[in-house]
């Protein structure tokens, strides 16, 4: 019993700890969200996330061996990151608000489900097999990452400019899963160091999004 009870410690832990980007994500992707359907669009994305991780995790062993697959999924986060960050308040207020929980949901369970590619193999491992474990583990895990993204989601509506960090975030993690992938990432990493290849796309990233807002203020002012 004991020894189950350490396991299921664990496997919190190692969801907790690992799971920091995609509280992020889910923050970011809910932060101009009313207070009302900002709660939704957490619990609903996270419970839809949370039902995909654990599929995910019975099958991350076999999916992270297959060429390619860390490497788009890393192209699909820096797309996540750079609409995240090229979003305007204004323009999300004129859309309905079924519309924006809907697009809100799907971010936060797309971005989960693409970032726990690489954390699911430790779960896994720490699992040792026992599904049950697992299960429990990982639902446990949820009320903490989902309190988390909350936090942040508040912090950011105080403080716009940790929008960014939170994308630099996402997008660094989007070039490290690029750099780690077995095929793809092998070659890159023959011609720069390994650290590169995330700064390039964080860096890209936040470019991209700057340069947007700041071509985007002039109408949103004459507006």
């Amino acid at each position: 019993m004991m020894e189950w009870l350490l396991a299921l410690g664990s496997i919190m832990l190692v969801n907790v700890v690992l799971s920091g980007d995609n509280a992020v994500v889910i923050a970011l992707a809910s932060r101009n969200l009313p207070e009302k359907q900002r709660k939704t669009a957490v619990l609903v994305g996270s419970g839809g996330a949370i039902v995909l991780r654990v599929l995910l995790t019975l099958v991350a062993v076999a999916l992270l061996r297959i060429s390619y697959i860390q490497f788009f999924g890393g192209v699909l986060l820096i797309w996540i990151a750079a609409k995240l960050l090229m979003e305007s308040r204004e323009e999300d207020e004129a859309i309905q608000g079924s519309g924006r929980l809907g697009a809100a949901v799907r971010t936060i369970i797309l971005a989960d489900l693409v970032m726990s590619l690489d954390n699911t193999l430790a779960i896994a491992a720490v699992a040792h097999g026992n599904l049950v474990l697992l299960g429990v583990g990982l639902t446990l895990s949820v009320p903490l990452i989902i309190f988390g993204a909350q936090l942040i989601a508040k912090v950011m509506d105080r403080f716009p400019l940790i929008v960014y960090a939170g994308a630099g975030l996402i997008a660094w993690t989007a070039g490290k899963m690029m750099a780690e992938d077995p095929k793809l990432g092998h070659l890159m990493v023959n011609y720069v160091p390994e650290w590169v290849i995330p700064g390039v796309v964080t860096l890209g990233v936040m470019a991209l999004g700057y340069g947007w807002n700041r071509l985007r203020r002039p109408a949103r002012e004459a507006a």
